[in-house]
């Protein structure tokens, strides 16, 4: 079997970026990061993380003053996947962690065999204790990440229509659509043509990747609002002014009990622990 490779985008927050290099480090066999570089230098921020990383992670400088435009961190995806089209790749945002129902040599072993280039998934959100928007501690500190958020739901959603769908493990000559929400295959986007019963697309009832989405930390009303503030529709600012309304509206702190979050207290990584995620990944296939 070929290399299996994964691809990351980081901005300005590297909270999530170490953890989730460990996260994926055993799992794959080369990493590559890519940095932006504007002027509040997190580049040289991200480099003092993958530094710590050798022989698996290769980082990669991207100059461009128009933050949050995720059409062009998707382009770069696409072209970073491009460099080996016919090798396996996983795409992850730094604030994304992939749990896969078997170990990811196995799923792609089987992908192979049948002919499938695609394994989809959907996002998990994760928050803090009570529901709270909790700080992340310094790695040093040793205590997984999950552990940290160990509440695990769905509000994103159901807050601001966002989409949950994402496009998880792909050979490098897949497209993938802005957001890594769909893909394109044969020019064709994979809701708006056979939808996610493509031949070449795993089947989603045998394979599916829970994405945690670490993004709700204790600074994602700063975070959400600079988005929101650009209104910009490549940023999707329209969105993140919705969310930050609805979670400003609670002082950024959710009800875990609400039956439409689906919330489950799961402080590990394992694909079993999240015991809606059959009915909630038929919601968000759906969508």
């Amino acid at each position: 079997m070929n290399k299996i490779r994964l691809v990351t985008v980081t901005g300005s927050r590297t909270d999530t970026l170490e953890y989730m290099l460990n996260h994926y480090y055993d799992l794959v066999d080369e990493i590559y990061v890519v940095a932006y570089d504007t002027n509040n230098g997190q580049h040289a921020n991200v480099k003092a993380i993958t530094d710590k990383f050798k022989q698996k992670v290769f980082l990669y400088k991207h100059e461009d003053d128009q933050e949050y435009n995720w059409e062009t961190v998707t382009a770069i995806y696409n072209e970073i996947k491009s460099l080996y089209p016919n090798d396996w790749w996983v795409v992850s945002d730094d604030d994304e962690f992939h749990v896969y129902p078997k170990p990811l040599q196995e799923i792609i072993s089987d992908c192979e065999l049948n002919g499938w280039d695609l394994v989809r998934g959907g996002f998990i959100d994760r928050i803090g204790p009570d529901g709270k928007f909790a700080e992340i501690k310094p790695i040093s500190e040793k205590e997984s990440i999950f552990s940290q958020f160990p509440m695990a739901g769905f509000f994103r959603t159901p807050m601001s229509s966002a989409c949950p769908n994402k496009v998880c493990i792909m050979k490098g000559n897949v497209e993938i659509t802005p957001g890594q929400h769909y893909a394109k295959i044969n020019g064709q986007t994979t809701w708006r043509w056979q939808g996610w019963n493509h031949p070449q697309i795993a089947p989603t009832n045998k394979y599916s990747v829970q994405v945690h989405h670490f993004k709700w930390d204790k600074t994602v009303g700063d975070r959400i609002k600079k988005v929101a503030d650009i209104r910009k529709e490549y940023a999707y600012s329209t969105e993140y002014l919705k969310m930050y309304q609805s979670l400003k509206s609670t002082n950024f702190k959710l009800d875990t009990t609400d039956i439409e979050y689906v919330f489950e207290y799961c402080p590990t990584a394992n694909f079993e622990n999240y015991k809606n995620w059959s009915k909630l990944f038929n919601k968000i296939i759906s969508i």
